[in-house]
C-alpha cells in the first residue's frame, strides 16, 4: 500500500464563539472556503488533481449542514470534479477527517485529499444537532449518562487532581500560547480571515488571556457543581461507588474555550507530490480510534494512545512531541500521569484552554501545530490525540520527513 504524506497545513485564527466575536459575521462555509483557497494558492495547486475534501463538523445542521465540504469545494472555485464529505466524531472530527483522507491515499482510493474541519460555534451553537444519548432514557440510563463537565470533574476526583492542579495547568496553557504568538510560532500556518470586501477581520487567536494567574482563576466558581448536585453526582456514585463525593474543580478558565474556526491539511501520495512539485513535510505512521467507558467519557486518549503506539510498533519513548486537546485540564493531567509524559513535551504551544476548541476543526489544527513545532525544534515524531464524547479516543502518529 502507498504511504500518506502531509504537504501543507493551514488554519484560521480562533475567534470568540459569541455574537461579539470577530468571526461571528463570517459563516462556516466562508471559513472553510478560505482555508481551501489558502491551500490551493500556497501550493499552486491544480485542483483537478485533488480527489476529495473531508471536513469534520460536530453540528452539521443549518448553515453548517448539507455536506458543507462539497459546498465549500464549489464556493472555493475548485474543479467541480473534486468530491467533498463531512463527518462527525464529536471533538475528534477534525483529526478523524485527516485520518480518513490519509486512509484514502494509503488504500489507493485517492492520490490527493484535504482533511480538516470547521465549526462556527457563535452561529451554530454547541448541541444544535441534538441526539438521543442525553435525552432518551432507554440509552441514558443504561450507559450512566453524565455531561462532559461532570465527567471532567470525575476524572479529577478519581485520579487525585486538585483545584490548584487544574488551575495551574490552565495558567501554563495561557503562558505557552502567549509565548508562541509572541515568537510567531504559528506564522506559517495561520491565515488571516477576510470579509466580503477583502478586509482582514481576524489574524490572531482571539480567546487568549495570557495575563491569567492561579489567583484570578481561584475567584471563579465551579461550572458543573450545580448540575452535579441536581442529579449527576448520584449517577456517578452508581457507576463509580468507590469515588465517593465528586470534587467539582472545572470552570470556564480551565476548560476549552468556545470559538469559531477552520482547518485544512493537504495529504497525498509520494507520486502525486512529485508530479505536482510538492515537498512532503511528514508522513502518517499510524492512526487509531477506540471506544472507552462512556460515563467517565474523557479517558479515551489513554487507551487510544496504547492502541496507536502498538499499531506503529513504537513506545512512548519514541514520541518527541505530544499534542492532546485541552478539552478540560484534568484530561491532559490524566494522560501525563498515565504515561509519565514530560510536561515540557506536551502541548508546548498551549492549547484549547488558552486558544479555544472549534469542535470540528480542532483535530486538523492540532496536526498542523505539532508539525510546525517538529520543524521548529528539529524533532522527528509526534502523537496527536483527543478525547471524544460518548467515550472514545482518536490518535495519529506522524513522522517528519
Amino acid at each position: 500500500m502507498a504511504e500518506a504524506y502531509i504537504y501543507d497545513a493551514v488554519r484560521t485564527p480562533r475567534g470568540r464563539g459569541k455574537a461579539d466575536g470577530a468571526l461571528h459575521e463570517i459563516p462556516a462555509l466562508e471559513l472553510a472556503t478560505q482555508v481551501l483557497q489558502a491551500l490551493r494558492d500556497r501550493n499552486g495547486l491544480d485542483t483537478s488533481r485533488l480527489d476529495d475534501v473531508v471536513l469534520g463538523v460536530v453540528a452539521p445542521v443549518g448553515e453548517q449542514g448539507a455536506d458543507i465540504a462539497r459546498i465549500a469545494v464549489l464556493n472555493a472555485d475548485f474543479d467541480h470534479r473534486v468530491a467533498g464529505v463531512q463527518l462527525d466524531r464529536y471533538c475528534a472530527s477534525g483529526l478523524e477527517a485527516c485520518n480518513v483522507a490519509a486512509a484514502k491515499v494509503i488504500c489507493g482510493e485517492a492520490d490527493l485529499a484535504i482533511g480538516g474541519g470547521v465549526e462556527s460555534m457563535s452561529r451554530v451553537p454547541m448541541g444544535s444537532a441534538g441526539g438521543a444519548w442525553s435525552v432518551d432514557p432507554s440509552i441514558a440510563f443504561k450507559s450512566y449518562y453524565i455531561p462532559q463537565g461532570v465527567s471532567a470533574d470525575l476524572i479529577a476526583t478519581r485520579y487525585g487532581f486538585s483545584r490548584h492542579d487544574v488551575d495551574s495547568y490552565a495558567v501554563e496553557s495561557q503562558r505557552r500560547a502567549g509565548l508562541a504568538w509572541h515568537e510567531q510560532r504559528f506564522a506559517r500556518s495561520v491565515i488571516a480571515i477576510k470579509d466580503a470586501l477583502g478586509l482582514t477581520v481576524l489574524d490572531r487567536d482571539e480567546h487568549m488571556r495570557p495575563e491569567t494567574t492561579v489567583e484570578s482563576l481561584g475567584k471563579l466558581k465551579p461550572s458543573f457543581a450545580e448540575m452535579g448536585a441536581y442529579v449527576f453526582d448520584e449517577i456517578v456514585k452508581q457507576r463509580y461507588p468507590e469515588v465517593g463525593r465528586v470534587q467539582h474543580v472545572h470552570h470556564a478558565g480551565n476548560s476549552s474555550g468556545i470559538v469559531d474556526g477552520a482547518s485544512g491539511v493537504l495529504i497525498g501520495s509520494k507520486e502525486i507530490g512529485q508530479a505536482l512539485g510538492l515537498k512532503p513535510r511528514a508522513r502518517f505512521r499510524a492512526m487509531a480510534s477506540i471506544g472507552s467507558e462512556p460515563s467517565i467519557m474523557l479517558t479515551g486518549p489513554e487507551f487510544v494512545t496504547a492502541k496507536v503506539l502498538a499499531r506503529a510498533g513504537m513506545s512512548k519513548n519514541d514520541i518527541d512531541l505530544w499534542e492532546l486537546n485541552e478539552a478540560f485540564a484534568s484530561v491532559v493531567l490524566r494522560l501525563n500521569q498515565a504515561y509519565q509524559i514530560d510536561p515540557a513535551r506536551m502541548n508546548v504551544n498551549g492549547g484549547a484552554i488558552a486558544m479555544g476548541h472549534p469542535l470540528g476543526a480542532t483535530g486538523g489544527m492540532l496536526l498542523g501545530t505539532v508539525l510546525d513545532e517538529l520543524e521548529r525544534q528539529d524533532l522527528s515524531t509526534a502523537l496527536v490525540t483527543l478525547c471524544v464524547g460518548a467515550g472514545m479516543g482518536t490518535a495519529t502518529i506522524i513522522e517528519r520527513i
